[in-house]
């Protein structure tokens, strides 16, 4: 009986912690569109959503089984590729220009994995089926290689100031007037594909210890970043994919439109300029990916929660609390890990598909392994790991203090360096006119200092974060 009662009042103490803390974050957007623009705000929301989507990524990895992932990016990379392949029309000149080289180069690989796995699962165990597969392998790579170097060079050839690259289906196109909905689509291919790779990537890593873990990860991820920079064929390198289709209207379009001028000079009272309607127009078309995002995330958290507090997710726990006594139960401590390693990689990937979806271009060289993912990781410790509520709340407090470090940084050195007169404040700087230089230019790097402030305070006040994770029986804190 009190040990219910202690659970009641974590669940009560939980709930008045999300509610001031989300306030809190609710408040601070709003002042940032209030004090700065709106359209900083709503930007700046947007990548708080795709920051929480991922976040509850990793949550599901570390906070439900445990798994250091430090291969974020790889897979956030993969739903960005995905978003591209799945949205960008065809180049038809350069599927011209490649010929049939293309299709033999993707049908042999295809074959040769078919085969592959057919003699791995018809055959027997032995060294005749470790002689078939081999040989299999070794025909596949050379047959694939020799029409690889015939394709590529035609396709990368073909405009590569422009395109230079295959493209992809535009499904955009296929579907008039149903883009906002086919985005949907998008996302959902973009964690597909992230599925994929992280089943093969968890095939070959999972079962080691957590150190090793992170180290493979993290050596894939830049491998898989590696690819995409120099594939240009599939995906320009580092010449970038650009002006991509959206799901949501171009602002310039919307602005062009005279029923928008109209509804805009009607809402500013009939004399709106067109500064006035240009921020109007991107006004919306960020407000509607607002909307897009918000059913995103929105959908994944229900999910994520189900299969929190679902057997699953209580066998999850276990096995991340105690592996030994897991096993020992006859849990498949292996096949588990797995489940849970390919469904945090596709969330991931369904946030790199929305990255690149809300931008507009793919760069491979932004997709920075050391950098995001420790980032990334801050959000999910931060929140509090094991917790849903809590890695949306580190998504969301841990990008904005990230963006908006530079620009208070920026301001909190002019206050402290200049007088109201512009004057240096020497008395200040003990004389010295250099130092106070030396803080105004390297302000912007305040972000990194705040971000080992923030997080050093949390572990030292709340270890197990902001929204520490609450289980049946746990006492109230």
């Amino acid at each position: 009986m009190s040990g219910s009662r202690s659970s009641i009042r974590a669940q009560g103490s939980q709930a008045t912690r999300i509610a001031m803390a989300y306030g809190l974050i609710a408040i601070a957007l709003i002042a940032v569109g209030m004090l700065q623009s709106w359209n900083v705000m709503f930007s700046m929301l947007h990548l708080c959503i795709i920051s929480a989507v991922m976040a509850l990524g990793v949550n599901m990895q570390w906070g439900y089984a445990g798994l250091f992932n430090a291969g974020i990016m790889g897979f956030a990379a993969l739903g960005g590729l995905t978003a591209v392949l799945a949205t960008f029309l065809p180049v038809g000149d350069a599927w011209e220009a490649a010929g049939a080289s293309v299709w033999v180069f993707f049908g042999s690989i295809l074959v040769a994995v078919g085969l592959g796995v057919g003699a791995l699962r018809f055959m027997p165990k032995g060294r005749n089926r470790a002689w078939v597969v081999g040989l299999i392998s070794v025909v596949g790579f050379f047959v694939a290689r020799w029409f690889y170097f015939q394709a590529t060079p035609l396709i990368e050839a073909v405009n590569p100031a422009g395109t230079g690259f295959l493209g992809g289906i535009g499904i955009y196109a296929w579907l008039p007037g149903w883009a906002v909905f086919a985005s949907f689509l998008v996302f959902l291919l973009g964690g597909v594909v992230a599925a994929g790779a992280a089943f093969l990537v968890g095939k070959l890593t999972l079962g080691l210890r957590s150190d090793y873990l992170a180290i493979a990860t993290l050596g894939i991820s830049e491998i898989i970043i590696f690819f995409l920079k120099n594939e240009e064929w599939l995906t320009r390198g580092v010449k970038n994919v650009t002006t991509l289709p959206r799901p949501i209207w171009e602002p310039v379009d919307l602005i062009n439109a005279p029923w928008f001028r109209d509804f805009a000079t009607g809402w500013f009272g009939g004399n709106a300029t067109d500064e006035q309607i240009r921020s109007a127009g991107s006004l919306v078309v960020k407000f509607g990916y607002t909307g897009l995002f918000l059913v995103v995330l929105v959908v994944i958290f229900l999910l994520a929660q189900r299969a929190l507090n679902s057997p699953w997710g209580r066998m999850m726990r276990a096995i991340r609390d105690n592996e030994v006594s897991a096993n020992a139960m006859g849990k498949n401590i292996v096949g588990r890990h797995l489940e849970v390693f390919v469904l945090g990689s596709a969330v991931v990937g369904i946030a790199g598909a929305m990255l690149t979806t809300v931008v507009g271009q793919f760069t491979p060289t932004e997709y920075i392994p050391m950098r995001f993912t420790f980032l990334i990781w801050v959000m999910v410790i931060v929140g509090g790991s094991g917790n849903n509520f809590g890695s949306i709340l580190g998504g969301f407090l841990i990008w904005f203090v990230w963006i908006q470090a530079e620009p208070f940084g920026t301001w909190f050195m002019n206050i402290f360096v200049y007088s109201d007169d512009g004057e240096t404040l020497r008395a200040y700087m003990f004389g010295n006119a250099d130092l106070a230089q030396h803080l105004v230019d390297v302000a912007p790097q305040m972000r990194l200092m705040l971000m080992g402030i923030v997080l050093l305070l949390v572990l030292r006040f709340s270890p197990a974060g902001i929204l520490p994770e609450v289980v049946p029986g746990q006492k109230a804190k």
